[in-house]
């Protein structure tokens, strides 16, 4: 990162009558360098204080609010609703920390404690009630 006064001298340097070639022999910067100090020395070399965000299409408060709405809703049904792909409504959740996936593992587990049959996988094929005793 150069300095505000090397950035002033370069510029000062160019417009002075210099040619590119003789500004990248002495200050070693190329003439794309150049053009921009030049816009930002035009500018006062004033960074703007706000935070540079993007526009987003999908706004979290709306997404938040359809979730609630239809919470067992399918990626590609959310995706319609804000006109973009099921990738960017997942990016999005993910960002928000909401997941829509169900933990097989914990369904399995609730299954086994309300069901009073025994699954075939939990029984052993060779053994029967009588010998287990």
């Amino acid at each position: 990162m150069y300095s505000i006064d090397y950035r002033k001298r370069a510029v000062e340097y160019k417009r002075e009558g210099h040619t590119f070639k003789e500004l990248r022999e002495t200050f070693r910067i190329p003439a794309e360098t150049y053009y921009r100090w030049a816009n930002e020395y035009d500018n006062g070399f004033q960074k703007s204080d706000a935070p540079r965000t993007r526009s987003r299409k999908i706004d979290r408060e709306l997404l938040k609010q359809a979730i609630e709405e239809k919470p067992d809703s399918y990626l590609r049904e959310l995706a319609e609703l804000f006109d973009c792909s099921p990738a960017a409504i997942f990016y999005m959740l993910e960002k928000m920390d909401i997941t829509l996936k169900k933990d097989l593992y914990l369904l399995r587990k609730i299954r086994r404690r309300t069901s009073s049959i025994p699954r075939q996988a939990d029984r052993h094929p060779y053994r029967t009630e009588s010998v287990c005793r």
